[in-house]
C-alpha cells in the first residue's frame, strides 16, 4: 500500500523511538529498487527513510470520535 504526503500514519518499528505513534508524511521518496521510503513527522520529531511495510494508516479522528459517542449513547 503506497501512501501520500499528508497522510496520517501509525509507525510500526521497535527499534524507533516513535513505534506506535500517529505521525505525517512528510516527503516521500523512492529507492534506487523503486521502492518508496517516506518521511515521517511526530510532534517531537521526524523518522525519515520508513519503508511502507513499517507503516499503517491511521484512523481518521472524526471516525473515532463518532464510534466513542455512540458507545456513550448507549
Amino acid at each position: 500500500m503506497g501512501f501520500e504526503k499528508g497522510d496520517s500514519v501509525v509507525l510500526h518499528d521497535k527499534h524507533s523511538d516513535y513505534d506506535g505513534e500517529v505521525g505525517e508524511i512528510t516527503q516521500v521518496s523512492e529507492t534506487m529498487f523503486g521502492d518508496e521510503n517516506y518521511t515521517v513527522s511526530f510532534e517531537d520529531g521526524k523518522e525519515p527513510g520508513v519503508p511502507a511495510d513499517s507503516l499503517e494508516a491511521a484512523q481518521d479522528e472524526d471516525e473515532s470520535d463518532g464510534d466513542e459517542a455512540d458507545t456513550e449513547a448507549e
